[in-house]
């Protein structure tokens, strides 16, 4: 099994004999994700707080917030988990708090990260609440946004990749509880 991906191979085998179509290697990654660091260093932001939208974007958050130390920043770090409840095969559209974060937001730049922007439900609602508290600004940053049509008008402030609308895995997105792991993201294409 080999769960690292050249820069130049486009199909792995990955866990589970599954083949995944390498779609952002971990160097491509890496390089945006200081890229990234650098925009939102310009965006001047004062006493921030980063919240990373458990649990898909922890990789993700934990690099950022490196390449974040590197362009002088220094955040104080938060986790929140949210759920969409489901009925059948589709989202409700509610979205509850599972974990709280536990700083106070009034008056300070919150950075949300998240793994995927899709139909925007959880960030719009994570930027409402916080909003509600007291933020004094609230911005978004994703790895990857997909080009659908949002559920809620939403769009990210900080976007790393835009991809096609596939199911992702790798860089801390799984499915079902597979994969997260990788130091890509792909798309499982089919078991090898």
């Amino acid at each position: 099994m080999n769960d690292s991906a050249p820069a130049n191979a486009t199909t792995i085998a990955g866990p589970d004999n599954h083949l995944i179509r390498v779609l952002f290697d971990a160097d491509t990654i890496a390089g945006r994700i200081e890229a990234l660091a650098a925009e939102i260093r310009g965006a001047h932001p004062e006493d921030l707080l980063v919240i990373a939208i458990l649990r898909g974007s922890f990789i993700f958050a934990a690099d950022l917030v490196r390449a974040l130390h590197r362009v002088g920043l220094a955040p104080s770090v938060e986790f929140m988990q949210l759920a969409s409840y489901h009925s059948g095969m589709s989202s409700s559209g509610q979205v509850t708090v599972v974990k709280d974060i536990d700083n106070n937001v009034d008056g300070r730049d919150v950075l949300l990260i998240d793994d995927i922007l899709e139909s925007g439900r959880t960030l719009a609602f994570a930027k409402d609440l916080l909003i509600a508290r007291g933020a004094k600004r609230v911005m978004s940053a994703v790895l990857i946004e997909k080009p659908v049509q949002r559920a809620v008008q939403f769009k990210a402030e900080f976007v790393g990749f835009t991809a096609p609308d596939k199911f992702l895995v790798g860089y801390g997105m799984d499915v079902a509880h597979k994969f997260r792991q990788l130091p890509f993201v792909g798309v499982v294409e089919q078991e090898a």
